[in-house]
């Protein structure tokens, strides 16, 4: 098992089964750690399409971990409407022995509401996170939130960013994991998922597998679309 800085695993809590009609032990990936538990790495990335399963686990680590549902450090009270599910309350994480509780959830679907929550509740001068575009107000809050050694979640932060801002923040958490801090990402971007020394998890209907970049099915699909723009479309569209 590949030992994390903070946290090495998340295993199945054999107090706490969930029960048989819970929707979210239909999700192969999710079933698998379920039965399995799921090691981490230093750095772990999660990359599979839309419902396979990486939104629901990375939420559970957060939530495990003791970070807000809709964004936020250890202890946020910040929520607007529970939409998460209770898989959270199914796992343990083993945390390594005298590792920091701190850290931080980024959420991407959830970061308009976090940033009203920050304003009606200020613990000192923040940015107006309000005031700037939404990529710039993502990588000021990862500057001003995700700095000091914890453990740092995020869910699909690519949704906010360009090409230029997505290398701005592998280069951030590449310097977070390289001072001692853990990181987990899911996303559908191949350069957020190219951070070096990453672990690369690739979710779908398999469950969960470990993957080397050049094989991931999102790099293979973006190859294929720059190599041949109108090709690759002709073929989606099923134009001549």
């Amino acid at each position: 098992m590949t030992t994390a800085g903070i946290v090495r695993a998340v295993v199945p809590d054999p107090r706490h089964r969930p029960p048989a009609d819970a929707w979210f032990r239909a999700v192969p990936a999710v079933a698998q750690v379920l039965d399995d538990g799921w090691p981490l790495a230093p750095a772990t990335v999660l990359v599979g399409e839309n419902g396979a399963g990486k939104s629901t686990l990375v939420e559970a680590v957060a939530l495990a971990f003791g970070l807000g549902p809709e964004g936020g450090s250890t202890g946020s009270m910040h929520v607007t409407r529970t939409s998460e599910s209770e898989l959270w309350r199914h796992v343990l994480l083993r945390r390594e022995a005298g590792a920091p509780r701190r850290g931080f959830f980024l959420r991407a679907e959830t970061m308009h509401a976090f940033y009203t929550y920050l304003e009606d509740n200020p613990g000192g001068p923040e940015p107006a996170f309000h005031e700037m575009s939404h990529g710039e107000s993502f990588l000021a809050l990862v500057s001003e939130r995700m700095t000091r050694h914890g453990l740092y979640v995020l869910d699909e932060p690519e949704s906010a960013l360009s090409f230029t801002g997505c290398l701005a923040l592998v280069a951030h958490l590449h310097d977070l994991v390289a001072r001692g801090s853990q990181v987990i990402l899911s996303t559908h971007s191949p350069v957020l998922a190219a951070l070096p020394g990453a672990q690369i998890t690739e979710v779908g209907e398999w469950g969960l597998r470990t993957s080397a970049w050049e094989d991931l099915e999102v790099v293979l699909r973006w190859r294929g679309f720059l190599d041949d723009p109108r090709r690759y479309l002709r073929h989606v569209l099923d134009t001549p």
